[in-house]
């Protein structure tokens, strides 16, 4: 990738940035750059985002639709802004290049700011969060015609996708052996069953990735114009509450679970929602999601070579021990999972 043209196709002339840092990496293969440029200029700083050559399909996890004509960041990106809201904006469309200029939002993270204050002020930045959900779901669905999320959807084959990735790093590769022949078809049955029954689920537009290192605070006060969202490219439809999952059982940030459970009733409230029911849904959806995010954050280490998602590897697993035991039945489920590693699920 060629910075100079790009700035200079976006400020009108020849410029060179005052200092170019390279910013930590997350798991994508994407990779993101801050130009600090010299003093006068508007904006004075930018985010190069930098793309790989097969970037164009999103998520280098599976995902269920044909591969899109447009870069997914931009199309999701889109539709978001024009239902009002907060994303960051693209200053030049540079893909045939490899590359966007983006508004830089700062450094702050979700995570980094509920870090910093007691649990109290935890809560109040959760229920900022949470009331913003509810703003993209109630916005985005139906999703708008046009929206690539509207294309792809969390049906079985993808659950069930990632509940293999749960089996085969997650399980098998991180234990270092192959399950037995019997002990595999009994955990393949139930995890037919779990994604099936996740695939029932009533549904809504889902961000996928809507948790504490995906919303970046561009405000001081915990209100929902405070928080900007960001890596929506992988958005589709999915299980309803999916994104709530995600934002309060994410790997990173312990949240006490009297704000959880403040938390989800404040989302049901805003959506009109029974709560027992999203409480039982969100459970349910734990149980998938955290399964699929530990053997994610193996296969990361083991076939990316990035060892640092690691220490969420048993923070994930432990979400899954929580939620199954406050969900009725599934006992087959609990019975394979402690066979498989009791170090982890007895």
């Amino acid at each position: 990738m060629e910075l100079a043209p790009l700035l200079a196709r976006f400020y009108g002339g020849p410029i060179e940035p005052r200092e170019l840092i390279t910013l930590e990496g997350d798991a994508s293969s994407r990779r993101y750059h801050r130009a600090i440029l010299p003093e006068g200029r508007v904006p004075g700083s930018l985010i190069v985002m930098e793309l790989p050559a097969d970037d164009i399909l999103g998520s280098d996890e599976a995902v269920s639709g044909a591969a899109p004509a447009e870069l997914p960041f931009l199309n999701v990106g889109r539709y978001l802004a024009r239902a009002g809201l907060r994303v960051p904006e693209v200053y030049l469309d540079a893909v045939a290049d490899g590359a966007l200029l983006l508004e830089d939002l700062g450094d702050e993270t979700f995570a980094a700011r509920v870090r910093t204050g007691d649990d109290a002020a935890l809560e109040r930045w959760y229920l900022a969060a949470v009331d913003l959900l509810a703003a993209v779901h109630d916005a985005m669905w139906p999703v708008p015609e046009g929206c690539l999320a509207a294309t792809r959807c969390f049906d079985y084959e993808l659950l069930r996708w990632e509940l293999d990735h749960y089996r085969e790093w997650g399980a098998e590769a991180l234990l270092e052996r192959k399950l037995a022949k019997d002990l595999r078809a009994r955990l393949d049955k139930e995890l037919d069953a779990l994604a099936e029954e996740v695939e029932a689920l009533p549904r809504g537009f889902v961000h996928r990735d809507y948790q504490s290192r995906n919303l970046m605070v561009v405000g001081e006060a915990p209100e929902p114009a405070s928080l900007a969202i960001i890596d929506f490219q992988d958005a589709l439809e999915g299980p309803r509450v999916y994104d709530l999952v995600a934002l309060l059982n994410d790997s990173y940030v312990d949240v006490p679970d009297q704000t959880k459970r403040r938390v989800i009733a404040r989302y049901a409230e805003q959506r009109g929602l029974p709560v027992d029911e999203i409480a039982r849904e969100f459970d349910l959806v734990t149980v998938q999601r955290k399964l699929k995010d530990g053997g994610r954050f193996v296969f990361i280490d083991r076939v990316k070579g990035n060892p640092s998602f690691l220490p969420y590897v048993d923070v994930s697993f432990g979400r899954v021990r929580q939620a199954l035991t406050r969900l009725p039945g599934h006992e087959g489920l609990k019975h394979a999972l402690a066979e498989v590693d009791p170090a982890r699920f007895g």
